[in-house]
């Protein structure tokens, strides 16, 4: 039986394979800061944080590891 991968994860899980950065997905994020995927969207607009794109998809988008542990050790 095929167990089944959120294309979020999957994303994220090749990206870090194939990079020396370490990303998060929104919703990994958001539940580090406690918020949701919706609010931490906004969070991330209005701290301008780097956003990852990923190819062939306009709204999505992964985000740097370091940035979200800096918040959180600023916290």
């Amino acid at each position: 039986m095929q167990v089944f991968e959120d294309w979020n994860l999957k994303v994220k899980k090749t990206f870090n394979a194939t990079s020396n950065k370490e990303v998060l997905t929104v919703s990994e994020a958001g539940s580090l800061l406690g918020l949701s995927k919706d609010q931490m969207k906004s969070y991330v607009d209005q701290h301008k944080l780097t956003k990852v794109p990923i190819m062939r998809s306009v709204v999505r988008y992964l985000l740097l590891k370091s940035e979200i542990d800096t918040i959180l050790n600023k916290i």
